[in-house]
C-alpha cells in the first residue's frame, strides 16, 4: 500500500454526489495524532457525508483516504473499525432493553459454553470505563439511563472495538450545559491517552472550548482550516454562512400586558406512569417571553405536552384566556389560539412523507382561506405557501418536495412558518433551535422576539442556557417537576441558574421566588 506522511487521517479531494446534490466537492481534510479537530458548517453543508465516507457508510465518487499513512479503500464500517475508526452517530444506535454491558460488547461478546459470559462482559466494561474516565453502570438497562450516559455507552462501544480515531457527530445536541462540560473533559482525557477525535458540530462556543483546529465547510466545499486559538466566533460564523452574522440577540424592553396563561399546581405523569410534574405553577403575560430552564428530564417535555394537549394532566389547571383548557384536545387547544414548536420536529412537527405545502397548511387545511366546506382551494394554498416560503426563507426547489428531503434547519423553518402564521395568542416553543446552524438560529431568535413585540405570550423551553438568557424577559427554573424560582432575566446568570437547576442554593436569595 502507498505510504503517506503519518497523520491519523488524511482525506484528499473527496467528492460525493447524490441525485441533484454535490454533497462533497473535492474536499481536503486531515486529522493529526492526538488532536481534536472540529468540522464546522451549516446543516446540509456536507460534514456528516464526509465522515460517513471515512467510516465506510458511503463510498466516495472520487478522492483518496489515508489512515495512519496507508491508503485504504474504506468500503464498509467493518473495514473502518478494523483500522481503528469508530463513529458515534447523532442518533444513538443502542438497544434500549439491553443492559449497558450488553450494548457495549454486542457483536464481540465474551462467551462461556457458547453463551454470553455476563460476568466477564461486566468486568471488561468496568475496566474500560475506569481506564478512560467514562463511568457507567454496566448492569443498568439503556432505557433507564440518561441521554448523556447513553452517549458514554456509545463512546465505550467504539473503544471496546479498539478505536483510536473517534468521529463524534453533533455530540452535544442533546446534552445540558453541565453535561457538555463533562463531555469536554472526557474528550480531552481521551486525546491525552493517544486518541484522535473529529468533532462534527455547528456550535461556535463549543468549537472554541473543545478543538485544536477547525475546518469550515459550506455547500460541500472547504472554506478554510484554522487553528482554533486564533479564530473568533464571528469569523467562524461568517465562514459558515458567507455573511456577517449577529451572534447576540438584539431586543428592546418588554411591555407585558394582561395574563394570557396561568398554570396552577399542574401535575402529570411520564410515559412510565411516574410523577413528572409535581405541582408546577407560573404565569405568562401578553408581550413577554418566559424562559423555562432546567436539566433534561425534570418535567420539561411533560409540561410542553400538557400545555398543547398531547398529555392529560393528573391534577391542576391550565387557564388560557380565562378558560381552563387542561382537558381540551390538541385540536381544541390550537383552535383556542395556541401555537406549538415541538421538541422533535420530525416526530411531532412534520409528516415527513407529506409535501412541504401539505405540512405548511396542516391543522389549517380544513379552514378558510385554505378550504371551503370539504373542498381545498389549491390556488389559494399555492399563493399562501409561496408567501410563507419567501417570508421564512425556506430553501427548497419547490413546494411539492417531500419534507424529509429538506435540511434540518429548513424543516424547522417550515414549522415556524406554519405556527407563526396561524391566529394565536400563545406560542409554546420547545428547543426551537435544536440541531440547526448559526444562520438559522439568528433567524429563529429574531422571529421569536417579533412574536413578543407583536403582543404574543411566549413560553420558551430550552436546554440551551445561552438561548434562555438571551431571549427571555423572565426565567423560571424547573427542578423535579416543580418551578423552584422565577426571576427577571437581568438578575440571572449561568452560575445562579446552574445551582437552581441542580436543586441547590437558597431559592429566595437566588432571586425571585415562585409566583
Amino acid at each position: 500500500m502507498q505510504k503517506k506522511e503519518m497523520l491519523a487521517v488524511e482525506m484528499i479531494n473527496i467528492s460525493k454526489e447524490f441525485p441533484g446534490v454535490l454533497a462533497n466537492d473535492s474536499v481536503n481534510f486531515s486529522l493529526a495524532q492526538g488532536e481534536i479537530h472540529a468540522l464546522l458548517g451549516e446543516n446540509g453543508a456536507g460534514k456528516t457525508t464526509l465522515m460517513k465516507c471515512l467510516y465506510g457508510l458511503y463510498h466516495p465518487d472520487a478522492g483518496e483516504i489515508y489512515i495512519k499513512g496507508k491508503r485504504f479503500n474504506v468500503t464498509s464500517p467493518n473495514i473502518a473499525i478494523e483500522n481503528g475508526i469508530g463513529m458515534v452517530h447523532q442518533h444513538f444506535m443502542l438497544i434500549p432493553p439491553f443492559t449497558v454491558a450488553e450494548n457495549i460488547v454486542l457483536g464481540r461478546e465474551p462467551r462461556k459454553n457458547g453463551m454470553l459470559d455476563q460476568n466477564k462482559a461486566i468486568l471488561e466494561v468496568e475496566e474500560l470505563s475506569h481506564k478512560y474516565g467514562l463511568n457507567v453502570e454496566p448492569r443498568a438497562k439503556v432505557q433507564d439511563i440518561t441521554v448523556s450516559m447513553q452517549q458514554r455507552v456509545e463512546i465505550l462501544k467504539t473503544l471496546y472495538r479498539g478505536a483510536d480515531i473517534l468521529i463524534l457527530d453533533e455530540p452535544t445536541a442533546v446534552l445540558t450545559p453541565q453535561e457538555v462540560k463533562e463531555l469536554i473533559n472526557i474528550m480531552k482525557n481521551l486525546t491525552s491517552q493517544g486518541k484522535s477525535i473529529i468533532f462534527i458540530t455547528h456550535k461556535l462556543k463549543e468549537v472554541k472550548a473543545i478543538s485544536d483546529r477547525v475546518t469550515v465547510i459550506r455547500r460541500g466545499k472547504v472554506i478554510d482550516t484554522v487553528e482554533t486559538a486564533g479564530a473568533t466566533e464571528a469569523g467562524l460564523a461568517k465562514m459558515m454562512v458567507g455573511r456577517e452574522v449577529v451572534l447576540q440577540v438584539e431586543k428592546g424592553q418588554a411591555a407585558p400586558g394582561e395574563i394570557i396563561l396561568e398554570v396552577e399546581s399542574l401535575k402529570a405523569k411520564d410515559e412510565r406512569g411516574l410523577p413528572a410534574l409535581t405541582g408546577t405553577s407560573f404565569q405568562v403575560r401578553r408581550g413577554e417571553i418566559l424562559g423555562i430552564a432546567g436539566v433534561d428530564g425534570n418535567g420539561q417535555s411533560e409540561l410542553a405536552e400538557t400545555l398543547i394537549g398531547l398529555k392529560r394532566p393528573t391534577g391542576g389547571k391550565i387557564v388560557f384566556n380565562g378558560q381552563d383548557i387542561a382537558n381540551f384536545s390538541t385540536r381544541e387547544i390550537i383552535e383556542a389560539g395556541v401555537s406549538f414548536i415541538p421538541e422533535d420536529r420530525q416526530k411531532r412537527g412534520l409528516v415527513l412523507d407529506f409535501t412541504l405545502y401539505e405540512n405548511l397548511i396542516m391543522g389549517q387545511h380544513y379552514r378558510p382561506p385554505y378550504a371551503s366546506g370539504i373542498n381545498i382551494n389549491y390556488r389559494r394554498v399555492k399563493k399562501e405557501v409561496q408567501r410563507l416560503i419567501k417570508e421564512f426563507d425556506v430553501r427548497t426547489p419547490g413546494e411539492d418536495i417531500l419534507a424529509r428531503a429538506l435540511s434540518g434547519g429548513n424543516q424547522q423553518k417550515v414549522i415556524l412558518a406554519r405556527e407563526f402564521d396561524r391566529e394565536h395568542d400563545l406560542l409554546v416553543a420547545v428547543q426551537p433551535t435544536s440541531g440547526v446552524d448559526v444562520g438559522a438560529i439568528e433567524f429563529i431568535h429574531n422571529r421569536i422576539i417579533e412574536q413578543r413585540d407583536n403582543g404574543k405570550a411566549v413560553v420558551l423551553i430550552s436546554l440551551e442556557l445561552d438561548e434562555i438568557l438571551s431571549l427571555s424577559d423572565r426565567i423560571a427554573v424547573i427542578y423535579e417537576g416543580e418551578i423552584v424560582a422565577i426571576m427577571d432575566s437581568e438578575e440571572a446568570n449561568e452560575d445562579k441558574l446552574g445551582l437552581l437547576m441542580a436543586g441547590a442554593g437558597n431559592r429566595k436569595e437566588m432571586g425571585g421566588g415562585v409566583e
